[in-house]
């Protein structure tokens, strides 16, 4: 799987993400092409080397005349619509992009989105730069995309409505769900576009570099030159092994001894509502030997901050241990068993060299027991009993064909001839743009 990386040290905008593209082996002049078909009048694109503190990256500077439109969302799918040369996928990109910071001021003033005027966001310059970060990533072609948590910055910056703090609130209300962090630089490091690319193109946020076969770096360069860091994003590309027997979740756990059980359980149901892979608790002895309760939630790096959330609002707990784990398991599918009682749905799990297994969902179960009065054990037994007797007559039938043998995870991988469902498990012109 080719995966790209943002290392966004010195925060994000929508002329860093280009010039990182580029730098990365983004074809300049395929991204040149798109925005003449733009029509938009006097624009040129210049992409230079600059150095950021001694370190090399490519600039990427809009040089246009003068103008003081402000443009609607109807007016940016028209700019959009335009092109001849743009392909769907890039065309939708980038309006998905724009429809998120419509969606972005339109609550932060209280409006309709599509009533929102595109000020500092709407001018020529951000145009430009969110739809060649639109083609620049589709002509990367890479299947996920990955970040560091993003620093805005500090201080105050002036926009259309004034003075504003930084995050401004339009850059505020388009971070949300994505981890920030502190750097101390008296200054907007990510602006509104830079914040809505993030938004729509970052499937996951982690800690640190992925586990990777590292292909090329791109560095894209911010328009100031700070004196304690390298005003520089970083892009990585690289190949990552695809192997569906591991995968890279979360740990979150806390240790309760104030919290009654009724208020664990709503806890529990709760976090597997927002997504959580497993909950658990486990009795503890903690300190002064009083008896508690640690809770320990399974999640997907991306939604940690989400769950996080909820422990802290529901447990009132004053801290959570995050632990980054690898995990060894199945690969499963969705799977309905034909029994003579019925059809029972359940889970299909197998590991190369190895017999499959199948789980079945426990309300299918239930059901069958209470309309048959027999014990639920019984009907598991059957069950079980059923799906091997139909795995070993899959393989007879294959070695009477003339086959070799082969183990049952092949027969009952997705290809098995049995009923699938498929199912997957999941255990803007903005100045400061050119500011930053």
């Amino acid at each position: 799987m080719r995966i790209a990386y943002l290392d966004c040290a010195s925060g994000i905008s929508g002329d860093m993400m280009v010039g990182a593209l580029i730098d990365a082996g983004v074809d300049v002049s395929a991204i040149r092409k798109v925005i003449d078909s733009l029509r938009l009048p006097g624009v040129e694109v210049e992409v230079s080397d600059v150095q950021r503190c001694g370190f090399r990256a490519v600039k990427f500077d809009v040089r246009h005349p003068e103008q003081h439109a402000h443009r609607h969302l109807t007016d940016i799918r028209q700019i959009l619509d335009r092109s001849p040369v743009m392909t769907e996928d890039q065309r939708e990109l980038a309006l998905n992009i724009f429809e998120a910071i419509a969606q972005a001021e339109g609550t932060v003033h209280g409006m309709d989105p599509e009533k929102v005027h595109f000020h500092e966001v709407g001018a020529i310059d951000s145009i430009v730069d969110i739809v060649a970060a639109a083609v620049g990533f589709d002509l990367l072609g890479v299947e996920e995309i990955l970040c560091t948590s993003v620093p805005t910055g500090r201080g105050s910056v002036n926009i259309a409505h004034g003075v504003c703090a930084v995050p401004t609130p339009g850059t505020a209300e388009l971070l949300k769900g994505i981890p920030l962090r502190d750097v101390p630089i008296e200054a907007e490091l990510t602006t509104p576009t830079g914040a809505a690319i993030l938004q729509v193109m970052v499937d996951r946020f982690v800690d640190g570099l992925p586990e990777l076969t590292l292909e090329t770096v791109g560095h894209g360069a911010g328009t100031k030159d700070f004196k304690q860091q390298a005003n520089i994003l970083r892009l990585f590309i690289g190949e990552k092994a695809d192997d569906p027997t591991f995968d890279e979740v979360v740990l979150l756990e806390t240790n309760l001894d104030d919290v009654s059980a009724e208020i664990i359980g709503y806890t529990k149901r709760r976090l597997l509502a927002a997504g959580a892979l497993d909950v658990y608790s486990t009795s503890i002895q903690m300190k002064k030997d009083r008896p508690g309760t640690m809770l320990s939630v399974i999640a997907e790096p991306g939604d940690v901050q989400e769950l996080e959330t909820i422990l802290f609002e529901e447990t009132e707990t004053f801290g959570i241990r995050r632990i980054p784990v690898r995990r060894s398991k199945r690969e499963r599918t969705s799977f309905t068993l034909e029994t003579d009682w019925g059809d029972v749905k359940g889970k299909l799990g197998w590991r190369p060299g190895e017999a499959a297994v199948f789980t079945p969902e426990y309300e299918d179960c239930v059901k069958i027991a209470k309309a048959n009065n027999v014990p639920l054990r019984e009907v598991y037994r059957v069950v079980e009993a059923t799906f091997l007797l139909e795995a070993g007559e899959d393989e007879d039938e294959d070695e009477e064909d003339g086959e070799p043998g082969h183990d049952h995870d092949h027969d009952h991988g997705p290809d098995c001839d049995h009923d699938h469902d498929h199912g997957h498990d999941h255990d803007h012109d903005h100045r400061h743009d050119h500011d930053h």
